[in-house]
């Protein structure tokens, strides 16, 4: 276990990013209290060095910032409650997620009334580039607590922007996921045009991310396009629909046209319904194959 020289910061939420977040904070000299209430996942970075807390509430006793990374806003109003009513000193709460305005903002509400600080800061990138530090911090909420706070911030991510007033953060949060939604499905449109036309996906990779037509999105998951295997998620399709409906909802909200993300949150859908849910979101990639009625030569079974 680490020693924590650089100090201490609690965790709830231990899935793919979260545990991300506390694999790295370990590896970079920080004492990390962590919380998830699935038993593998404590048990995963308990051994990772770890330290697991009974609660939410336990994690927040023990250490005076708090990020959460949680999949539902349900799961964030009960964190919420639960830090609340541990009846604590002043804490800094972390909200890495990705939810609506109103369920950020009714916890922010929540905590604010029990004394605690709540900061809006979702992270830009996926899984992959999360267990490499290479996210990107959309902080708001409170400049001389983000300012504080870049030390810890540095030890699992690459960078760290202060964009302003509460819920900023999940503005941008919108912007970059409404391009990630597009960019991936454009990604797996892309491969299987190559593929129809008789090229070989590794082929179609390499070239295309050597030209004009490159994104970061393609970079990162055509590779699982190449190979026809989605089971080591990044970013769950389940999980991720999740973030569809919030940026959806959000645009419509503020009268904006969104035609292409429209048009890719389809394929999601689609996606969902054939079983794929569990899958990388990547697996846009065989819902078009299907549609196109490409054959692969050789397949993995996802």
């Amino acid at each position: 276990m680490a020693s924590g020289k650089k100090g201490a910061v609690g965790i709830i939420g231990l899935g793919i990013m979260g545990g991300a977040f506390a694999e790295n904070l370990v590896a970079a000299g920080w004492r990390v209290v962590g919380y998830d209430i699935a038993p593998e996942r404590r048990r995963a970075l308990a051994r990772m060095g770890v330290e697991i807390a009974a609660d939410a509430g336990e994690v927040a006793r023990k250490v005076r910032t708090v990020i959460t990374s949680l999949p539902k806003p349900a799961a964030l109003a009960a964190t919420a409650k639960a830090i609340a009513k541990a009846k604590l000193p002043r804490r800094v709460i972390v909200e890495a997620s990705t939810f609506t305005l109103e369920d950020k903002s009714a916890a922010e509400a929540a905590l604010r009334k029990a004394g605690h600080i709540m900061l809006d800061c979702p992270m830009s990138g996926t899984g992959a580039q999360a267990k490499v530090r290479d996210l990107v911090v959309y902080a708001s909420g409170g400049a001389a607590e983000i300012k504080r706070l870049r030390p810890m911030f540095a030890g699992f991510t690459r960078a760290v922007h202060d964009v302003g007033a509460f819920g900023n953060g999940s503005r941008m949060k919108y912007v970059a996921n409404l391009l990630v939604a597009i960019h991936n499905v454009a990604s797996a449109e892309a491969m299987v045009l190559g593929m129809k036309a008789g090229l070989p996906p590794q082929l179609i990779f390499d070239l295309i991310k050597t030209g004009a037509g490159n994104s970061r999105i393609f970079e990162l998951r055509a590779p699982m396009m190449v190979k026809d295997n989605y089971r080591d998620a990044t970013m769950k399709i389940s999980v991720w629909q999740k973030d569809m409906d919030v940026i959806g909802g959000y645009a419509r909200k503020i009268g904006v046209p969104t035609p292409m993300f429209d048009a890719s949150s389809a394929i999601y859908d689609k996606a969902l319904k054939n079983g794929l849910g569990a899958e990388d979101t990547a697996a846009v990639c065989a819902v078009l194959e299907k549609m196109a009625g490409v054959k692969r030569k050789s397949k993995n079974k996802r």
